[in-house]
């Protein structure tokens, strides 16, 4: 594959399946992914929408490589302490990386610099090497804390891309309205896609 990898973590926020649908798109995309899941983010996937993936990474990559029929090594799944992890280090990371949902406990932890697991540290290399970093924030209401924290990330060039689906293309499914905010995510990834058409289109 000649495309560069993309970071994308999933954590315990509710909508998981925007995450789950954005790895659909980007294998789709022929992208090779990093895919990092807190056990937060497996837990709310199995309540949401019974989907039940393994503990082990490998086992993870194994049924979501099936699951979306992925090319052999296009995913690869690292548990939340593998610091030895190409992401986990400046030299090996990817220069765009996507947590959706984002829990504003995951925002807050990158705000400050604190590194408890593989997914902030993930997002910690990508800033310090100033490269792309989309936050994609499922909560609310907004406490001044959580505001607080985006505006620090987002004055470090942070994109912060909260789940709030529009309804102008009239989605008349659930996935109608994931697919709204999957494409916003892969419009600034810049990765094509035919999900939901531009504005005027």
């Amino acid at each position: 594959m000649t495309h560069a990898p993309i970071t994308l973590a999933i954590t315990g926020a509710s909508g998981g399946l925007y995450g789950l649908r954005l790895l659909e798109c980007l294998l789709n995309a022929q992208r090779p992914v990093y895919l990092l899941i807190s056990e937060a983010g497996r837990l709310v996937l199995k309540m949401e929408h019974d989907i039940a993936l393994p503990s082990r990474p490998a086992d993870i990559a194994s049924a979501l490589s099936e699951r979306f029929q992925a090319a052999d090594g296009q995913l690869s799944v690292f548990g939340a302490k593998a610091w030895t992890a190409p992401v986990a280090s400046g030299s090996g990371a990817p220069r765009q990386m996507v947590i959706c949902p984002c829990t504003t406990g995951t925002l807050g932890r990158i705000a400050a610099g604190t590194s408890e697991a593989l997914i902030e540290r993930a997002a910690d290399v990508v800033i310090k090497e100033r490269g792309e970093l989309i936050m994609v924030p499922r909560e609310t209401p907004l406490s001044p804390i959580h505001l607080e924290n985006m505006l620090t990330l987002s004055r470090m060039g942070v994109v912060m891309l909260p789940a709030n689906p529009g309804f102008y293309h009239r989605p008349t499914s659930i996935g109608g309205v994931v697919d709204f905010v999957v494409a916003r995510i892969l419009d600034r990834l810049g990765i094509d896609q035919a999900l939901i058409p531009a504005w005027g289109e």
